[in-house]
């Protein structure tokens, strides 16, 4: 189900209330090094094909 108009504006007013108190409100990915994905919590390295952390558990779903 798609979100309407309010609730998209309510989203935007929320993102800009964090923003504006030194919130982070763009999502957190994997970060890259050389052919391996690193986990932006732990810096762990893992294959391309991680779906999450094995180390801290991090997932970039959640």
């Amino acid at each position: 189900m798609a979100a309407g108009p309010s609730e998209r504006h309510d989203d935007e007013l929320f993102d800009q209330f964090l923003a504006d108190n030194g919130h982070e409100t763009t999502p957190v990915r994997w970060e890259r090094s050389y052919n391996k994905l690193q986990c932006p919590d732990c810096g762990a390295l893992h294959d391309e094909a991680a779906t999450d952390c094995s180390v801290c558990g991090w997932d970039p779903a959640a």
